[in-house]
């Protein structure tokens, strides 16, 4: 039965990754991506006199505004949600590095645009540009890990160096930025000076409902006529989503191929090796039927004798699976590792009955008298 074993594994990563999607899944996704648009650009507008960088864009802003299907723009950093790309960090916070934290570079009309939730606090604004202390947001994530249910707004972070100091004045609710079926990551929003237009290259424009091509068009020729060097590019941010969300589905779709190969070859090995035992055993089933046997207990001796078998497979396969939890294998929550054993054994044995069912009603229709005879 060592087939059963290698399926039941295989099934347990099957069932591993589908539990762990839907767990994410239900999560909330943290922003309203509808009638978001991307806008990459290359940067033409270079100086050192920040007062006229400034200037320069928010003279921008005020254009696209202009246009009656523009309800809000955002500056921002490259790992806009949806995309590949990650600004990974650490910080220092009570005295301990907390690592693989995603940095975000945002303006004050990020959370306007993407509709995110604010939990705690208040979103970024001019005051903070007096702020002693820099002003970060963090999300819900990272406030769990660094403060559980307490209070973080107020809390300061960072090393003993004064100049790393931040204050946190704001929590918001965690963002899937991989999809909908990828977890949500630990975040840090930082507001943008001046001087970041200098690098940045993307923003984000919130749309009314119903924008068409041709107002894409219009608004594409605005940035394009005043940022007359760049190169423009406009996506929007549910294409994104939905590209993204088939990335995340290829691991699974590849398990499932390999997983219903397996399940064909069990199947077809289980209906042989039944065969098998059954033509090897017409002596004793007629033998049976002969002394008043009813044809359901031969068959149903045989389903019990192979659901027996494939549970000593299963016995072996739970304490490999059993593993994964306990030794924290890719970090997952112990549940979806849990729940996933559950969902496995149950399709083995589902399974495994399924196919031992004919072969068991095959043995119940053999005569006593030419089982014998044969014998």
């Amino acid at each position: 039965m060592s087939e059963i074993l290698v399926s039941f594994l295989v099934i347990f990563a099957v069932f591993t990754l589908i539990v762990f999607y839907y767990h994410n899944y239900k999560k909330p996704m943290g922003l309203d991506y509808q009638d978001v648009w991307v806008v990459n650009y290359s940067n033409g507008y270079q100086t050192k006199n920040t007062d006229s960088l400034d200037l320069y864009y928010q003279t921008l802003v005020q254009t696209m505004k202009s246009l009656p299907q523009v309800k809000g723009v955002s500056f921002t950093s490259e790992n806009t949600p949806f995309t590949h790309n990650q600004n990974i960090g650490s910080l220092t916070a009570n005295n301990k590095k907390v690592d693989n934290v995603n940095w975000y570079s945002v303006d004050d009309s990020h959370k306007d645009v993407l509709s995110m939730q604010l939990l705690e606090g208040r979103w970024f604004n001019k005051t903070d540009d007096v702020a002693k202390t820099k002003p970060i947001i963090i999300n819900s994530d990272l406030k769990e890990r660094l403060y559980g249910n307490g209070k973080a707004v107020g809390q300061i972070l960072g090393d003993n160096d004064n100049k790393n100091k931040m204050r946190v004045i704001g929590v918001v609710q965690s963002i899937k930025i991989m999809g909908d079926y990828a977890h949500t990551d630990i975040g840090l929003y930082k507001r943008l000076d001046t001087g970041s237009f200098r690098w940045l290259g993307k923003m984000m424009v919130k749309v009314t409902p119903g924008a068409d091509a041709a107002f894409e068009g219009k608004l594409y020729k605005t940035i394009a006529n005043y940022m007359k060097d760049s190169d423009v590019q406009i996506e929007h941010l549910s294409d994104d989503r939905t590209s993204i969300n088939y990335f995340s589905l290829v691991p699974i779709i590849v398990l499932l191929i390999v997983a219903c190969f397996l399940i064909i070859n069990v199947a077809l090995g289980l209906f042989g090796v039944l065969w098998y035992n059954i033509n090897k055993r017409r002596g004793e089933i007629g033998l049976r039927r002969a002394v008043g046997a009813t044809g359901n207990s031969v068959s149903s001796q045989l389903v019990a004798e192979t659901l027996i078998l494939a549970t000593l497979s299963l016995i072996v396969g739970c304490f490999f699976a059993a593993q994964f939890p306990l030794m924290h294998v890719f970090d997952l929550p112990a549940i979806v590792y849990v729940i996933a054993i559950f969902l496995s054994i149950i399709f083995i044995y589902l399974l495994v009955f399924v196919c031992s069912l004919y072969p068991g009603k095959q043995a119940a229709a053999i005569y006593p008298a030419v089982a014998l005879h044969e014998e």
